[in-house]
């Protein structure tokens, strides 16, 4: 992530339970059962955009995430929550794909990377990353010849499989869900402007100007990955804000979306199809 430092994710090591978990998932001479938290419109979305699935895959990290006070009056990024945050989201995602990697997958769909701060420590919080590992089965993947990013890992995507299936149809193809991560101290207002500002109409320009930066900065980290995977674009980006456990002067504001390269130069988009119901 463009302007994020620290360790580098080491979760690709995988447990011993997930490693057996895993191994009743792998092809073999029997047919194996898959598992999938798709639903069944998208499994079958997802089947027919060329993929079978192979397995729910999952990574996660406990991670304490520390302190960092704030200038009381001024608006500053808090870099060390935000590198804690964004390298914590890292080894689960790291742990998800090396997975999908010990299936032979090519991607994973469907991925949720969700936060849980635990109740035995307020600074203490489990971050979740889980997806269906899929195989390509049929489905074209463009002059490169591989599913893979260029990372060489699976590809990764938090689209639906109804989108997952319009992408694939219109000619392009994920290649990592990309992110960026600001944790923000929004400073307080002094006394005398508090009573200067009662009873009237007025933009609190260093609040407005603190929370503008501290989404740019989010967005600006997540274009960068993009750019580092030589993506076309970022479709369905989301920009999340948490406060978690830190109060309500410090938030965390949180792009994600999927970087995406195209298959082809001609992409043919299909036209809507008007369906008409034959309820009553």
């Amino acid at each position: 992530m463009n302007g994020m430092t620290g360790p580098e994710p080491g979760g690709e090591g995988l447990s011993e339970d997930a490693m057996r978990r895993l191994a009743r998932l792998e092809p073999g001479e029997q047919k194996r059962m898959f598992t999938s938290d798709l639903t069944v419109n998208e499994f079958l979305l997802v089947r027919e955009a060329g993929f079978r699935p192979l397995g729910l895959v999952l990574g996660c990290s406990v991670y304490h995430v520390g302190i960092q006070l704030g200038r009381w009056s001024k608006n500053q990024e808090l870099t060390k929550l935000s590198q804690a945050m964004y390298h914590a989201r890292e080894l689960a995602m790291s742990r998800m794909e090396a997975e999908a990697s010990a299936l032979g997958a090519d991607g994973i769909v469907g991925v949720r990377l969700d936060i849980e701060f635990k109740e035995f420590g307020s600074d203490i919080a489990e971050f979740i990353a889980v997806g269906t590992a899929v195989k390509a089965a049929g489905a074209d993947p463009g002059p490169g010849g591989t599913w893979l990013n260029n990372k060489g890992k699976p590809f990764t995507s938090d689209l639906s499989g109804q989108d997952f299936w319009t992408l694939i149809r219109a000619g392009y193809a994920p290649l990592d869900l990309v992110m960026g991560s600001c944790v923000y101290h929004v400073a307080h207002q002094r006394f005398s402007q508090v009573l200067n500002n009662a009873g009237r109409n007025v933009e609190l320009e260093p609040f407005t100007q603190a929370l503008y930066e501290a989404r740019e900065l989010a967005m600006s980290r997540m274009q960068a990955e993009g750019r580092a995977l030589e993506a076309e674009g970022i479709v369905a980006v989301q920009l999340r804000q948490h406060t978690h456990s830190w109060g309500s002067h410090t938030t965390e504001f949180f792009a994600i979306g999927t970087a995406v390269r195209p298959l082809r130069d001609d992409h043919v988009i299909d036209r809507p199809a008007m369906v008409l119901s034959l309820d009553a």
